[in-house]
């Protein structure tokens, strides 16, 4: 008797103990990770496109994960009434597209205060804000990444054929310029570096106008429109921070005789994210070329680590990603794409 329930309490030990283990992640064995997905708006083209790789990612893990989106509709009042609504739900993991990056603190504090792992992506915040908290990591790009690249494209082109381009044959590249936003780190390094490459390779540059257009298409049709008007055919390249505002300014050059398959007639124009609608200019030979910003491989990489640190790990375990030397970002390379 005495040795059967020597070995009745070893075994409730043993229970209890791997009940203990079970229990150190953030979610229970067996469970879907239950995930909150808050975007900054969902009719931005590149966002609502890794929206559908997370989609695909769920549809074929649909054991494992399920993710809930909330579109914070381009304001960061209406996104923290969504954290709030996690938070309250007990979600497992949130991943976090900031509509405002000067909010973060604010956003890691109530998310740090739920003890949450968090994963901001797509819209970098400070990196002290991040690190403010042990549960958070960021998944972006290098913001100067892509606007090198499209400096390059531009480069290449004038190298093929600068006639081609410097229509007034004054040796410089007179351009407009599609912003993003004013202080929006991706929109900063953007224009930044797009312009300093083409210096950096021997061209000089003359900027006709630069608008803010907040990355939508109408607002850089309309922008383009008037500078069709003031400027006709002084300008030689149109350089938008994303594809949504090449689109409105291509579709303003077309509306006026431009870019519409003749090259006598074709004002270069180069963007960010490689969308298909994009992809589709780009093959018509519409557009000169985009920078591809890789939706797919942002949608996995938040999947592996937000589900690492939604299971107590270290976000990059097991994974082939490594962080930057800030030790909390990870980062999406760019690529080319042109014809």
């Amino acid at each position: 008797m005495k040795k059967i329930k020597k070995l009745l309490t070893m075994a409730m030990a043993t229970i209890m103990v791997t009940a203990s283990l079970v229990g150190c992640g953030n979610s229970s064995a067996g469970d879907k990770v239950k995930v909150g997905v808050l975007l900054y708006k969902f009719d931005d083209t590149y966002i609502s496109t890794v929206r559908q790789s997370l989609e695909k990612i769920q549809s074929e893990n649909p054991d494992k994960v399920e993710f809930t989106f909330y579109d914070g509709k381009g304001d960061q009042a209406t996104q923290n009434d969504s954290i709030d609504t996690l938070i309250q739900k007990d979600v497992d993991l949130l991943l976090v597209n900031l509509v405002d990056t000067g909010a973060a603190p604010t956003v890691i504090d109530k998310i740090k205060a739920a003890e949450k792992p968090v994963v901001l992506f797509n819209r970098e915040p400070s990196t002290d804000s991040i690190k403010a908290y042990d549960k958070a990591i960021f998944v972006g790009t290098n913001a100067k990444e892509a606007g090198v690249m499209q400096g390059k494209i531009l480069t290449d082109f004038w190298n093929k054929d600068s006639k081609a381009i410097d229509k007034n044959g004054d040796g410089v590249l007179q351009y407009v310029m599609l912003k993003g936003e004013p202080d929006n780190p991706e929109a900063v390094a953007r224009t930044e570096y797009s312009v300093s490459t083409l210096n950096d390779n021997g061209i000089k540059t003359e900027e006709l106008a630069l608008q803010v257009c907040n990355w939508q298409n109408d607002l850089a049709q309309n922008a383009t429109e008037a500078w069709l008007s003031r400027f006709g055919d002084k300008i030689e390249a149109v350089i938008a921070n994303n594809d949504g505002m090449a689109q409105g300014a291509i579709a303003a050059l077309q509306a006026q005789g431009y870019n519409n398959g003749d090259d006598a007639k074709t004002i270069p124009v180069v963007g960010v994210d490689a969308t298909s609608a994009a992809q589709d200019l780009i093959g018509k030979g519409f557009m000169l070329g985009s920078v591809l910003q890789d939706a797919e491989g942002m949608a996995k990489a938040l999947y592996e680590t937000g589900m690492n640190l939604a299971d107590g790990k270290g976000a990059i375990d097991g994974t082939s990603y490594k962080f930057d030397d800030t030790g909390v970002a990870v980062r999406i390379p760019y690529q080319e794409y042109t014809k």
